[in-house]
């Protein structure tokens, strides 16, 4: 707090010293004898304003000691340290408050925190169990095969891809915040990774008639496979969806003197342009969500910016209504890896 501020908030003592001088001046006036001078009493409230502004100048630096404490830095959270040194019967008060409520929001974070152990622990639990019947239900799906038709086995075999898709999203989503606990950076080749889940979507590509094609030579890069394959799993869902019977989707492999590019082409349906710059928002789903039949969650394309984000990975889209969309994955050089190539 500046003078000029304190000033304002001294507006109280200010106007009684004010009232002070005129009562001084009438106490002169009613006085018997004495002879009343306006030249005295501008003397009278000349010292008597010298005073006061010496007591107002060293009061302000006696309070800004105490203010400086309870101003907080950018660098360091006031609410995580209690407040102390307080010289005052005023500034104890406030003391004690303050740390009251500093102790009652550690508490409430500590229950907080707890409580969203116990659920990710719970999540990850129940993602695991329902790996069990999800297994299951594939075996006997495969062990009925020939007992019903082509059509129904492969639309059985898709929802229960689905539904093994959104559990893992589950996972993903849970583990979001304790990223670095679960990652290992190392060399990659991006083929390793997208054929397995090329394959796993093989009945999306039959019962649409979509064709696909991986152009470029494969490419090594510097990143955890695993969470790269989720978010691969992700561009891929969204191209499958989007794209129309008989349509094609490209997976492009390029590398410039700056990186490595992964893009998932397709010429479906595209993404209006307002909706392109909010489509990695947290439950977005767009003119394309809320109109087609095609169900979305606005957590693809969420989970997917994160967790690249996270790997120094830069993901961005292209797209046109009618022409198609263009995911790119971006894999930046790192100077040691780029040295030892």
């Amino acid at each position: 707090m500046n003078f000029f501020k304190y000033l304002k908030d001294q507006w109280l003592l200010v106007f009684a010293w004010i009232g002070f001088i005129f009562l001084t001046a009438f106490v002169m006036w009613l006085t018997p004898g004495f002879q009343m001078s306006w030249r005295n009493v501008g003397y009278s409230a000349l010292i008597e304003g010298v005073f006061f502004t010496v007591i107002l100048i060293y009061h302000y630096y006696y309070k800004r000691r105490w203010w400086q404490k309870l101003r907080s830095g950018e660098e360091e959270s006031s609410i995580q340290n209690y407040l102390t040194g307080a010289r005052t019967y005023e500034e104890q008060l406030q003391q004690d408050f303050i740390n009251q409520i500093i102790r009652e929001h550690q508490i409430h974070m500590q229950k907080i925190v707890a409580a969203q152990e116990e659920q990710k622990d719970y999540i990850d639990s129940w993602v695991h169990e329902i790996k069990v019947p999800l297994a299951a239900s594939r075996l006997l799906l495969h062990a009925v095969e020939f007992d019903i038709s082509d059509e129904k086995f492969m639309q059985l075999e898709n929802e229960l891809g689905k539904i093994d898709g959104y559990v893992e999203q589950v996972l993903y989503v849970a583990r979001l915040d304790n990223f670095s606990k679960d990652y290992l950076i190392e060399e990659t080749k991006l083929k390793s990774i997208i054929q397995p889940i090329m394959r796993s979507n093989a009945n999306y590509f039959i019962q649409k008639n979509l064709r696909y094609q991986v152009v470029g030579d494969d490419q090594n890069v510097l990143t955890d496979g695993k969470w790269i394959g989720f978010i691969f799993q992700q561009l891929l869902s969204n191209a499958i969806k989007y794209t129309p019977e008989n349509g094609e989707i490209l997976i492009l492999l390029d590398k410039s003197a700056k990186g490595v590019t992964l893009t998932v082409k397709d010429d479906g349906i595209g993404i209006p342009k307002e909706d392109l710059r909010r489509i990695f928002d947290k439950g977005f789903t767009g003119q394309n969500g809320r109109f087609s039949e095609m169900h979305a969650t606005g957590l693809g394309l969420y989970l997917a910016q994160n967790l690249a984000r996270q790997l120094g990975v830069k993901l961005s889209a292209e797209s046109t209504v009618g022409v198609g969309t263009a995911m790119t994955l971006f894999f930046p050089y790192v100077s040691y890896y780029q040295e030892q190539r």
